[in-house]
This record gives C-alpha cells, structure tokens and sequence, in this order.
C-alpha cells in the first residue's frame, strides 16, 4: 500500500520528471519514505519516518540509479523501507497477508514485524537452494498471499527484479534507461516510452557490490500509526450495553427513539408504511448493454471504487467473473480504514489480479482533525453531530475523477448495499426523512444548505467545532453531493444483494478475512463505526444495525424474530476497535466511554418528548 519508483539510466534523470515521479508516489502515502542510490561506487540506504520530498532535502543527489519508496503504513509503524535481509533490499508495495505461515517454510525467524521481510528471505532461501535470480520472483508469488508489486536488489549479482502480481507496476524507455513506478500515469507525464505493465518478473543489470549497503535512517516517531487491539479488563468494564424496554414497530425493529417515527393503529411504523422496496434489481442485460461502449480491445476499462469492505469486494467479483470487464480498483485511505480493511483490498487485488491505485490522505492531519472535532462532540454530546467524525472520507468522492483523469477510464461501477440507508442520522440533526429518496446519499442543493445550517446551529453548542478541519468537511461534502456523477452506475442495480451468497463467495473463494470481535461483516473495515454505534446505542437505543436489518425485513429477507437477534449480538460494543479508534484519534479511551455513558438516553420517559422531532 505504497509507491515505488526508481530509474537506471547513463546519465542523471532531469530533475522535473524525478519531481513527476516523487510526487506521485507521495500521493499513494506519506507516513515514511526511503531512498536507494548509487553515488561513486557504492549504494546507499536512506529511510525516515516523515515524507519523501523531505527525506530527498537530506540525501545527496539521486544521479542516474535510484529507487525510491513513499509509505502507507499498514503493519509495523517503526519498519520503514526499503527492507534489507540477507544483502537482499526490497521495495515493496502490497500487503503480504500470510507472512507469519511463510517463515516456517523457510525455517527462518523474522527480525522484523513488517511484512515485507519475507520477500528478501524467500529469495534468498530460493538462491541458496540453486535456484536462479529470474525464477526467484516466481518463488515469491507462489508462496505470498496478497498484493506483491515491488523491486528487489541483489546488489552481489548486479540485479534489480521488477514483479507484480496484479500489475501495480509499470516500466518505461526514458533518456537511454529504464524508468519504473507504481502507475502508468507518471511515466506517460515525464514522456516515458514502450511503457508496459510488469507482471512477469524483469531482469535489469545495475552495478555489483559485495558489502553490505550502508544504511541511514531518520526513526524518530512517536505515535503508532497502526496500533494493535489492545486489552483492558478496566477499560472494557467501562463499556454499557443496556437493553431498554421500549415500543418497537411490530413489523419490522425500528424502536421508538427512531427520529420522527410515527405508529399506525397496529403499530406498524411509518417508515415500514412509507417503503419502497430497494433489492429488486433490474435486467443484467441492461447493464451489459450500458458497459458495451466502454469495453476495450487492450488495457483495463472500468474503475471500481473499492473499500475492501464487503459489498465492494463482491461487486469486484461480480465485475470480474460474471461482467468480464477488466478494472482498476480505486482505494482512499483516510486513515479510519483498519488494517483489516487493507488486508482484504490485497487479498482480493491479488486473487483477481487487478491493479488497486491508492489516493492517501495525510493521515496524521486527518486523524487530528477528528481528535478536535471528537473533543468538541464530547464537550456537547449531540447524537446529530456524530457524522462530522466521519465527514474527512468524503473526499473519496473528489478523487475518482482523479482516477478516471489519470487513468483516461470514464466509467465507473460501484458495489453500494442498497440496504444501507441510514436516514436517522440526519434525522437526529433535525433532517426529516425523505422516504422518496433512491439513493443512498442525499443530493440536491436545498437539502444540503438546510442540512449545513442545522449542522451549524449545533456546532455553536460546542465552539471546538470550529477549527481547522471545517474546509476538509465542507469541500469533501461538497465533492460528494454536488458534483456531477457521469458513466456511473451500481452494480446491485443490476444484482441482487443476497447477504449469505456474499459472504459464502467471500470466503469460499478469496479466504476474505472477517473481524475478530463481532459477527457481522459490515463496516468491520472502518475504524469509526464502533465508536459511533456505541454512542447510538448508549443514547438511543439502537444503531445502523437495526436500520439495515429492519430494511431486510421488508424486503421479506429476514423475519422480524431474526432480525431481532441479529441486532441484539450486532449492537454488542466492540471493545477492541473502539481501543483502537480512540488510541490513533489520541483520546482517552475511560473520558470518552464515561462521556457517552452520563449522556441522558432517548428512551427514559422525560426524554421522549424531544427525539420525535428529530432533536438531541
């Protein structure tokens, strides 16, 4: 989940397209970086915990041989690349998912926590063993699980292998040299020719060198970006889970702190009287025929915006194996994506062997947007502000025309459950549902401003709200309700969205990894979904949980006693991503719990009055 370039050439690269290239890998991350050259006549190493373009201010020159590396870090926040094993040093982008089985097949120990370290050791064990340096990359992918784009120097036999096993790299002709990157689009802008996607490993010449190469490193962090899931008996005891007795509709689970729910003489809600049904998909054939247009001789032909949460990854599938299109899958880190989530966008780039382009925010910046605005919910706990601390991933929006610009890709499918509504967020803000809405998110411009002066009047409850992270939520809402959407369509328009099929699929065929805390596979990718359903559940009673299952109830899915289950073990607080969200948002784990725990509950008697019209 990285960039990586380099070039080998007889001169230097113009320092404009190693600009090009530098840049463009820092858009995949930022978290660390690292540098390999060659100067006089040896290599060396550079790595560091901050971005590349300021590691390249410290190191000398890069010359006309160099690699280079700009980290999303996924495990091991303190191993920066390139990783060095054996006089073997790999930059590597992907997540190997079974690493930690590897290592007793090689009969080796790991040094390191990342990852990557594998790949220097199975070549080195394959080399060991007789085996050639062009059938090296070829051990490496039969053994590792996951995406494996990377460049491995031998410096002993002055090689450099390029592989890949789901194309996330790409080579180029540039000033009498090679040229290499993660993605096509920088060596298209520095003028790069014969460009070719690498899968099959490549072999380049580069200089010999028998002495270990020298190391620099700049390690100095002192936040874990990937934390663990921690464990205190202490701090879990903090965690409520009341079991209020409260009116439900009687068709489907909908309680009554439901903002503006109403119930008929039978004591069917208004949101069961009001639904249309959302999981009656249209023709396939229909979509065949939209997707014709768009189909290409060569080269890949749809982008696929792709989480690795459930319902995108069976949408990839659906696209794959059943469309026959060829995508570029479109990742958007904005720091709340769990390494699980990471790991199951790898698992399935790899199985399908499709590229996965990554736009990365700056995470650390992002993380301490919500530890402000989290500050200022807790100050004034307001079940209809709680959407701000997920408002930074809507820039996800903004950047798929990024993807479609760069790739020249215009159309684009979504794998969206169009089970997910979940109108009483807005409505605890004091939005009241529009039940005539068929999309997922609300457009239109009136509703935004009315939303955005509501949102408003409550941020003046609590003034921590106005700080610097406001443009980051206004501009990534504005890119997800106002732009034009063009050559856009949803997968499960044309599919239906069958719970169980998913999930068999899921596992049978990519090994799809489930989280370890709860039952359920929705939203276990997203490391905000537990802080906030904890505080749905705590004030009011019930969460997105039961919105979703309620819509399965009426789309004869689920009875109302199943659904009822399943909510009762879904709405469970999830102790150890609830740690981990507080833990990377820098907020103590006992004042956050005990915050929402003092916050009156919707459903006691002097409250019931209030959350009918939707207020907090």
């Amino acid at each position: 989940m990285c960039g990586i370039f380099g070039f080998i050439g007889p001169d230097d690269l113009d320092s404009a397209s190693v600009k090009t290239l530098v840049k463009h890998a820092q858009q995949r991350g930022r978290d660390s970086s690292g540098m390999v050259i060659r100067n006089k006549d040896a290599y060396r190493a550079y790595r560091a915990d901050f971005p590349i373009d300021r590691l390249l201010k410290r190191i000398p020159p890069l010359g006309n041989l160099f690699f280079g590396h700009s980290r999303l870090v996924t495990n091991s926040t303190g191993d920066n690349q390139p990783v060095t094993r054996e006089q073997i040093m790999v930059l590597h982008n992907g997540i190997i998912v079974n690493h930690l089985d590897v290592w007793p097949l090689l009969g080796k120990n790991p040094i390191r926590a990342i990852d990557t370290e594998v790949i220097p050791a199975i070549i080195a064990s394959h080399l060991d063993e007789g085996g050639t340096v062009e059938t090296a990359a070829e051990r490496v992918l039969n053994i590792a699980e996951g995406v494996v784009a990377c460049a491995a120097l031998v410096p002993h036999l002055g090689k450099l292998l390029l592989f890949s096993n789901n194309g996330s790299l790409y080579l180029g002709d540039k000033s009498k040299g090679f040229v290499f990157s993660s993605e096509r689009y920088p060596l298209e802008q520095i003028g790069a020719e014969n460009i070719r996607q690498v899968r099959d490993c490549v072999v380049l010449d580069v200089p010999t060198q028998d002495e270990e190469i020298d190391i620099t490193e700049w390690a100095d962090r002192s936040i874990d970006l990937v934390p663990g899931l921690g464990f205190s008996v202490e701090e879990e005891k903090l965690l409520q889970y009341p079991k209020p007795d409260f009116r439900r509709c009687t068709r489907c689970v909908l309680p009554e702190t439901m903002p503006y729910i109403k119930f008929d003489e039978n004591g069917v809600c208004n949101y069961c009287l009001h639904y249309k049904s959302r999981n009656q998909p249209r023709p396939k054939e229909e979509l065949f025929e939209l997707v014709k247009p768009f189909r290409r001789k060569n080269g890949d032909d749809v982008i696929v915006p792709f989480s690795g949460g459930r319902d995108s990854s069976y949408g990839l599938h659906l696209i794959v194996n059943e469309l026959g299109l060829r995508p570029i899958t479109y990742t958007y880190d904005w720091g709340m994506v769990t390494d699980l989530g990471r790991r199951n966008v790898s698992r399935m780039s790899a199985k399908l062997g499709v590229e996965n382009i990554i736009i990365a925010a700056d995470i650390t910046k992002k993380r301490e947007n919500i530890r402000r605005n989290l500050n200022a919910w807790l100050k004034a706990p307001h079940l209809g502000m709680l959407s701000v601390l997920t408002a930074g991933d809507k820039h996800f929006f903004r950047h798929i025309e990024t993807v479609k610009r760069q790739t020249g890709i215009s159309l684009n499918l979504w794998g969206i459950n169009p089970l997910e509504v979940t109108h009483f967020k807005a409505g605890f803000l004091g939005v009241p549902p529009d039940f005539a809405e068929e999309r997922v998110y609300s457009h239109g411009a009136m509703k935004q401003l009315r939303y955005q002066s509501l949102r408003f009047g409550a941020m003046l409850k609590s003034p921590g709200y106005f700080n610097r992270s406001i443009w980051d939520t206004l501009s990534g809402e504005y890119y997800r309700s106002f732009t034009e959407k063009t050559d856009y369509f949803h997968v499960f328009d044309y599919w239906r969205w069958d719970e169980k099929l998913l999930e068999d699929t899921l596992d049978s065929e990519y090994d799809w990894e489930r989280a370890p805390d709860t039952q359920t596979t929705w939203r276990i990718g997203d490391g905000t979904a537990a802080f906030y359903n904890y505080a749905y559940y705590t004030i009011a009673g019930f969460t997105e949980h039961d919105t979703f299952r309620s819509n399965q109830v009426r789309e004869g899915d689920l009875t109302r006693e199943q659904a009822l289950r399943l909510v009762e073990e879904e709405n469970t607080p999830r102790y150890p991503n609830l740690k981990w969200y507080l833990d990377v948002v820098g907020i103590d784990f006992t004042y956050a719990i005990e915050t929402i725990n003092r916050t009156p509950r919707l459903y006691e008697e002097a409250s019931l009055s209030e959350f009918s019209t939707g207020r907090n």
